[in-house]
């Protein structure tokens, strides 16, 4: 039996930097429990590896046991004790046991060894607001997890969006109030009611102005805009609420990092609501367990790495996402993908499927340690991209609703019908920030690719952008926009991405999950003439007039699009009706 067999630990890195003492005890234990054997028999005369699963009190009923990286599984029983078929063709296997509430305890077993005695041993469960993030071989934060996690996964998790939170440029500058070349606007001018509560006015027309800003309308403040964006500031021991984003230093940088997420154990949820409580986004909702100086602890998706890791059922579900992906702001809905999906059909546990099964699928690699730090071949479907794809994700989008044009030429009027269907998402399109959007942009030509003009149907709003249709200004053209509009209330902007101030949500047409949206468009066209009509439908990550201010610089991205060609019924056809 060779000592690699026994050195992989799965998620616990930190167990992996003090390998050599651990395992001089292990060893000599696996081969003395491996000394015992055992006569028990599988129901089909194979032989079997029989144990129990204790704690300090005694046996443990109901312990995940399992034969590490594969599927041969089982639970104990009321005693404690478990029996699993020893895997065909394979020396000695690691028996791995977990049971909720513990780290994962471990044996290894030679062909023919056993019984077996696993003790578990309860984790932490108090959050150490000193801990020091992870590190490893001389680096620290998420960088420290590539030393063993496969370069693959680690940079799936530097392509996500997550690993971006706390720098990117376009957060900052609406947290700052600033442009992407650093000019700031200036500040909100107040007035005040009959109470002396301000009242945000709109900005000065007579000065510069490069958007808003939260730190120009509450300059002594911090806000909650790190709980999510810059967790591992407002997890810091001076408390949760009032964490500024422009202090991230080092490691605070990694924004959502990899540690983070394997530190969470618990989700704070209303039980009135079903949904973490208003105006607590992020690790404001989140229970952090940060094991004491000395020690470690990571929870994953599963159950037989060994090491200071905890199997937790809650990373593969949806509830772990809610914390960031919903936020109630002044009593006002904005963030709530999380909510979207529990209405949809897409939360019903036997025929929908959760965030991570659209947002975390299978990576396509077969270990997640590299094999010279102990890692072993895994079913491919149980290892998950970290990549997570979301409105960055052409291929996401481009794969989230279905897009159906009809059109008739009848005489000298050309209709058109538009059918939205959301029939591949398990949340509205678009979700979350709620200046994000879509337009549907509907164009009719004739033979010489003149543009044919409308006589019925709805039109792309002002907010479409005001300007040369050549360069994505597509305000008054034939089409429609779908999105949460919000205003707000002391300055009526809207739409407004203003939304730590008071707000109201003005409008919201967006597609709810399974849900279709058809609209009706109307042009004047010459008789007998044949004509074109191309349909596209786009997203958008911010307004138009607001990218301008801020600088953004992000392009379309082209959801759906459609060209089909109408002719005029034949004479003879006409007749023929």
């Amino acid at each position: 039996m060779g000592i690699e067999r026994l050195r992989e630990m799965g998620h616990s890195l930190a167990f992996r930097a003090c390998l050599t003492a651990p395992l001089l005890v292990l060893l000599p234990l696996a081969l003395m429990v491996g000394a015992l054997r055992s006569t028990a028999t599988a129901a089909d005369g194979g032989p079997t590896i029989t144990g129990t699963v204790r704690n300090a009190q005694g046996p443990l009923a109901g312990a995940h046991v399992r034969v590490q990286a594969t599927e041969t599984k089982t639970t104990t029983d009321k005693d404690g004790n478990f029996a699993l078929a020893w895997p065909a063709d394979q020396g000695p296997v690691r028996v791995i046991a977990w049971a909720n509430g513990y780290y994962m305890g471990w044996v290894t077993v030679p062909p023919g060894g056993g019984p077996v005695s696993i003790t578990l041993e309860p984790y932490f469960t108090t959050d150490n607001v000193d801990y020091q993030w992870f590190s490893h071989e001389g680096a620290r934060g998420s960088v420290a997890c590539s030393h063993c996690h496969t370069m693959l996964l680690y940079k799936d998790w530097q392509r996500d969006a997550h690993s971006r939170s706390a720098i990117n440029p376009r957060f900052l500058s609406m947290y700052n109030g600033t442009d992407l070349d650093g000019h700031q606007s200036p500040p909100t001018r107040f007035i005040y009611d009959r109470d002396g509560k301000p009242i945000p006015q709109p900005p000065d027309p007579t000065r510069a102005y490069f958007g808003p800003g939260f730190k120009l309308d509450f300059p002594t403040s911090a806000g909650p805009c790190a709980a999510c964006h810059v967790p591992l500031v407002a997890a810091r021991r001076a408390g949760l609420e009032g964490a500024d984003p422009n202090q991230a230093t080092g490691v605070e940088k990694d924004g959502v990092a990899c540690e983070l997420c394997h530190k969470i154990g618990a989700v704070r949820f209303d039980p009135a609501t079903r949904m973490p409580y208003a105006d607590k986004p992020g690790v404001l909702s989140v229970r952090l367990y940060r094991p004491p100086q000395g020690h470690q602890l990571f929870f994953g998706q599963l159950d037989d790495v060994a090491g200071e890791d905890s199997y937790l059922p809650l990373v593969e579900e949806s509830a772990f996402c809610a914390p960031c992906h919903f936020g109630v702001f002044s009593g006002v809905p904005v963030y709530n993908s999380y909510g979207e999906w529990l209405a949809s059909p897409y939360s019903n546990p036997q025929t929908g499927k959760t965030c991570q099964g659209c947002h975390m699928p299978p990576a396509g690699y077969d270990t997640f340690v590299y094999p010279e730090k102990g890692g072993l071949r895994r079913d491919p479907a149980r290892i998950l991209s970290h990549t997570m794809p979301g409105a960055a994700s052409e291929e996401l989008l481009r794969n989230a609703l279905t897009m159906v044009v009809e059109g008739q030429l009848q005489g000298s009027r050309l209709t058109v019908d538009v059918h939205v269907t959301n029939d591949k998402t398990g949340h509205h399109v678009p979700t979350d920030s709620p200046l994000r959007h879509l337009i549907l942009l509907v164009i009719a030509r004739d033979a010489e690719g003149r543009p044919l003009p409308q006589v019925d149907g709805p039109e792309i709003p002002s907010w479409g952008g005001v300007g040369s249709p050549d360069k994505g200004y597509y305000a008054g053209l034939p089409g429609k926009a779908f999105a949460k509009v919000l205003q707000e209330l002391g300055t009526e902007i809207a739409p407004t991405g203003a939304y730590w101030n008071r707000t109201r949500v003005l409008s919201d047409n967006r597609i709810a999950a399974y849900a279709t949206d058809t609209s009706s468009y109307a042009f004047a066209a010459p008789p007998g003439v044949a004509a074109t009509v191309e349909v596209r439908l786009l997203f958008r990550r911010a307004y138009r007039q607001l990218a301008d201010l801020k600088k953004w610089p992000d392009s379309d991205i082209v959801m759906a699009e459609k060209r089909i060609i109408l002719e005029s019924p034949r004479p003879e056809a006409q007749a023929d009706n």
